[in-house]
């Protein structure tokens, strides 16, 4: 990966022309300084949290065991309160009293480009997956530093050139891929033929139709992950519900989240609500993204307070109160291979998801074995917060921040006769843990949970 002058580990910077892309006019470098001091104060009049992050840590080292990016590297700053400190340190010097008169005695520090360099190597090392707050003795959660340090980079113009690409892409076509309509038409039609092939059942995937529901699939599902996309069609189409998907807002992630919570988030929100209203539906339902679904929850119903709120759910729920109502018939046999369950960070420690993903799963599958740790203490695939990416230069990181995630899996027992799924309801995670299973040798497919709710519902002719 590219190295700095002094041996910094980086992603591929994003050029001026692709900042501008995303109307970020990057600061020069000899200004650089100047700003970064002045956003930090504007983010710190902001958000007490950070505030609160920034001077109540007493480096206890409870975090440094409990994060995989450290267990799979051993890199100091790999440490959530290390990492926290490049610009912790920066905010004690110019704006407590101690570190403007005492700066070597409290530990702050004059800020330096060379500073700002190491805040773009490590914050886009870090995985946003929150495990660090989860065993904090204060409750401080680093991922809001993180998330403060990406932000004030961005504003910059310091953002990995894959996520500037994203961020560009989605506002010219509503999904990270580029897919234009008529490539997300003859897709949908694709998939359609295959599902008939597969069940002898006709199955449509409207698109741009009026309906109830606007259904808000990840854009990988379309390439990648094909059976997700065809598991929430048949889902549908069991329930007989009258829905659609937009050629317009193909995607579910929200990488404003992970690296500008300001514009990118904003506009990335409104394009779902521009559309909801267009067509005229009763309900957005979520497909499988685990940052974007957070996105969605947290941050998109406040934008949407206004006469005639549109509710906002996520499939794994919307699948759950159906087989709570008996609404569902399941045919679990069909997934009888044994099947291990990741829990997506974003599902566990931010949305409250972990009991529903298991009522599907145990709905669904007939062999469930649960990895060690679980539900919000479950371990990250290595891949949050886009530092996946398709990026080659970050490869060697995000098998190493696997690590521990291999290790999880393999414990289970179910790879042992290589025929195992490892389930992966996160389009983001699939997309870490297909190399992750190969590389670590796991004997597990990967597959998502509605890919396991589709099978059962509408099991293959040949099974």
């Amino acid at each position: 990966m590219p190295l700095t002058e002094t041996g910094l580990k980086q992603p591929v910077k994003a050029s001026a022309a692709d900042m501008l892309k995303i109307n970020i006019n990057p600061v020069p470098d000899d200004q650089k300084v100047e700003a970064a001091i002045k956003h930090l104060n504007e983010l710190g009049q902001k958000f007490r949290s950070l505030m609160l992050t920034f001077e109540s840590c007493v480096k206890c080292g409870a975090c440094a065991e409990n994060c995989h990016t450290y267990l799979g590297t051993r890199d100091p700053y790999n440490i959530p309160a290390n990492r926290a400190d490049l610009l912790r340190k920066v905010y004690k010097r110019y704006f407590t009293p101690e570190g403007r008169f005492f700066p070597r005695l409290i530990g702050a520090k004059d800020l330096e480009l060379e500073d700002l360099e190491k805040m773009f190597s490590y914050f886009y090392q870090c995985n946003e997956c929150r495990r660090c707050a989860l065993v904090c003795p204060f409750g401080l959660d680093t991922c809001e530093v993180t998330m403060a340090g990406r932000q004030l980079l961005h504003w910059l113009g310091m953002v990995p050139k894959l996520h500037a690409a994203v961020g560009a892409a989605m506002a010219k076509t509503g999904n990270h891929t580029g897919l234009t309509k008529a490539g997300i038409v003859d897709t949908c039609e694709f998939l359609e033929e295959e599902i008939m092939d597969e069940t002898g059942v006709e199955i449509k995937i409207p698109v741009d139709q009026p309906a109830d529901i606007l259904y808000i699939p990840s854009s990988a599902d379309f390439l990648l992950n094909p059976n997700t996309m065809t598991g929430a069609a048949k889902f549908f189409h069991y329930l007989g519900v009258k829905w659609t998907i937009s050629s317009e807002i193909t995607e579910a992630g929200n990488f404003g989240l992970l690296f500008d919570q300001r514009a990118t988030l904003r506009a990335n929100c409104m394009r779902v609500i521009d559309e909801a209203l267009k067509l005229g539906v009763k309900k957005i339902v979520w497909g499988e993204c685990g940052h974007g679904w957070r996105a969605g929850k947290m941050y998109l119903p406040g934008m949407l307070d206004r006469p005639g709120r549109i509710p906002i759910v996520h499939i794994h729920d919307e699948v759950r109160y159906y087989i709570e109502k008996g609404a569902l018939k399941l045919h679990k046999e069909v997934n009888s291979r044994p099947v291990t369950l990741h829990d997506p960070c974003n599902f566990g420690r931010a949305c409250n998801m972990c009991d529903t993903l298991r009522v599907v799963m145990n709905a669904c599958v007939t062999n469930f074995v649960e990895m060690t740790p679980n539900r919000e203490r479950n371990f990250c695939c290595g891949g949050g917060s886009a530092i996946l990416f398709d990026d080659p230069e970050m490869y060697d990181l995000r098998i190493k921040f696997s690590a521990k995630k291999a290790e999880q899996v393999r414990e289970t027992g179910v790879g042992k006769n290589g025929d195992g799924i490892l389930c992966a309801p996160c389009s983001i995670c699939k997309a870490q843990l297909y190399p992750m299973v190969e590389e670590h040798e796991l004997g597990v497919e990967v597959k998502g949970l509605i890919d396991l709710v589709g099978l059962a519902l509408y099991p293959p002719l040949n099974k």
